[in-house]
């Protein structure tokens, strides 16, 4: 088995019917297989897809484990020499599969990999290609440095926006939407840190990954669209917490002993703050659907 596709469903049937659509219309010569994890829908999930892709092995849970914990029962059944984490929200393109098998066997010091990630508008998901989030980086990203100078290194660390998104490079962190990993990878590191419940754990796996040996490749040959939850809407203060305490876990985990306890200190500070605008920015906004995707991305930094 070449591949093994990992996709965590929680209550988004049609956006995941969809996804595992375009997943079989692929044009490919490697031999793949679809696991689908699902976090204990009850949207008829399970049936939608028992029905219409009775090929693909489903993980029913009788609870939301979160994405990491889902995300690993996969990576336990799973028989491919790489694993790829494919968000339900996301459409891959016919060659998207081929295209990065081929890079990565042509690259066998990546650890993973990810393609060009795009929105339903056609614009650029940044969190497909990122820096480390780390406190510098976080602050110039956060109070609009970045937006200020987009063409200074120096200011664009987290989101990368001086680079250009066409172009080949290694990076420091991809985005969980889609992640290639080799599964030597896994076996040397481990798999996701189910300390993280639906955010940043895609971040600190690319940590992970980076600081046993291995490369991050940027590879923008193929592309998928990448079906965001609308920021507009109204969030559960769930979704809001989970948030921000993937930011303080993050940084406890591989930041906190390299900095004082000033430092530290304001960077909690600056995170409480963040939660607490959030929490008044969603009581604020119109009433509406609550977002049925799971975006990974840690938008507003450390």
């Amino acid at each position: 088995m070449d591949l093994s596709i990992l996709i965590v469903n929680y209550n988004t049937c049609q956006l995941t019917t969809d996804c595992l659509r375009s997943v079989f219309a692929s044009e490919t010569v490697y031999e793949y297989e679809v696991i689908v994890i699902d976090n204990h829908s009850s949207d008829g999930s399970l049936e939608s897809i028992r029905e219409e892709f009775p090929h693909v092995t489903l993980i029913a849970n009788t609870e939301n484990t979160g994405f990491a914990k889902a995300n690993n029962q996969g990576m336990a059944a799973a028989k491919g020499r790489y694993i790829l984490l494919l968000n339900s929200d996301t459409v891959v393109q016919k060659d998207t599969l081929q295209t990065m098998i081929a890079f990565m066997d042509e690259h066998p010091k990546a650890g993973a990999s990810g393609c060009k990630v795009i929105l339903p508008d056609g614009s650029l998901d940044k969190a497909c290609k990122r820096g480390f989030p780390t406190p510098s980086a976080s602050f110039y990203y956060a109070f609009g440095f970045s937006k200020l100078f987009p063409d200074k290194p120096k200011f664009n660390q987290y989101q990368l926006g001086h680079l250009d998104p066409d172009q080949e490079y290694p990076v420091d962190c991809l985005v969980g939407a889609f992640m290639l990993v080799r599964r030597e990878t896994i076996e040397q590191i481990g798999g996701l840190d189910e300390t993280f419940f639906m955010y940043g754990e895609d971040i600190d796996w690319c940590y992970r990954i980076k600081q046993a040996g291995w490369d991050i490749r940027y590879y923008p040959k193929t592309r998928i669209v990448h079906y965001k939850g609308g920021s507009a809407r109204r969030r559960p203060v769930r979704i809001i917490y989970e948030f921000h305490r993937a930011m303080i876990v993050f940084h406890r985990k591989h930041y906190r002993k390299r900095y004082n306890i000033l430092t530290n200190a304001l960077i909690y500070l600056g995170v409480g703050l963040k939660f607490a605008m959030a929490l008044l920015k969603s009581r604020l906004a119109p009433a509406g659907p609550a977002p049925k995707t799971k975006e990974t991305n840690m938008e507003v930094g450390m």
